[in-house]
């Protein structure tokens, strides 16, 4: 009905965003989620020593961050554990993808679940696993007494092992859409199994390899729980680090290096979801 005739015209469902309490309920919810996290980013440069009364504002506790060795160090061992962990888990998980999207083979369906029990198990259930496993195996002690970056191995195992599903998931939803005439007009133009995997497939491919990669990254880098449990003594990764000093009392220290730590995840996740839209190509 056309408004203007004593008739109301009736709502769209693109028009419940003008409602005003629809409005508040977004403002509350994006207030609860985001407060917190720009709180900590102001509070980073707060003059106060102890970080909870807000005196004025410095860079002074960015110098400190960066002058502080132990910090330097734990998000050294982070990036590391992050960047090596991120190449295994994404060519284990592009191959796992890529056999579950190209094969058939008997209880197929049983192994995509068990694939996906990583992401779906409660995180202090796997670090728990993962420990006992290290324990019994005899890998924990082992790793101990390697030098440096070796004696991070069973982190970068822990970490490849919950990382690759989410590689693979994001492969195989890219791989969905390939279009496979265009493997078949390889073949006929003369083209081997390799050169077609490679010049045709792969490229296809490349946006999840990077969006997988990415997310894989900033999955590693983050993680606290699995590494809190399968870390040696004498390694200590970021969060860690952050988690043994906020027990101690928060410093605006350690807010500077949080907020270091989230402007890189953030720039990552960015990056990941560009990615992972569609291209102009795909949607034509």
């Amino acid at each position: 009905m056309k408004a203007g005739f004593g008739f109301k015209r009736a709502q769209g469902p693109l028009d419940y965003g003008s409602r005003t309490w629809l409005k508040v309920l977004f403002a509350a919810i994006f207030f609860v989620l985001y407060a917190p996290i720009v709180t900590l980013i102001a509070f980073s440069f707060n003059t106060d020593k102890r970080g909870i009364v807000w005196r004025g504002f410095t860079l002074d506790n960015y110098v400190k961050a960066w002058n502080n060795e132990s910090l330097i160090e734990a998000l050294t061992n982070s990036l590391v554990i992050a960047l090596i962990a991120t190449v295994i888990a994404t060519i284990l998980g592009a191959l796992v993808a890529l056999m579950l999207w190209r094969f058939r083979f008997p209880f197929k369906a049983g192994y995509e679940g068990f694939i996906a029990l990583p992401i779906v198990i409660p995180e202090i259930c796997m670090a728990v696993a993962l420990l006992l496993f290290f324990v019994n195996s005899g890998m924990m002690a082992f790793f101990v007494d390697m030098p440096w970056p070796l004696n991070l191995g069973n982190i970068i195992i822990a970490h490849v092992t919950f990382c690759f599903p989410f590689v693979a998931v994001v492969v195989r939803s890219r791989l969905v859409g390939f279009n496979r005439q265009l493997e078949e007009a390889s073949k006929d133009l003369g083209a081997s199994e390799w050169q077609t995997f490679w010049s045709i497939i792969v490229p296809y491919m490349k946006p999840g390899l990077i969006a997988g990669a990415l997310l894989a990254f900033t999955l590693s880098l983050d993680d606290f729980v699995i590494t809190f449990f399968t870390s040696g003594p004498e390694t200590v990764t970021f969060p860690v680090k952050v988690y043994s000093l906020v027990r101690r009392g928060v410093s605006p220290e350690i807010n500077a290096a949080s907020t270091v730590l989230i402007v890189i995840t953030v720039v990552a996740t960015v990056i990941a979801m560009k990615l992972q839209a569609p291209s102009k190509a795909d949607k034509g």
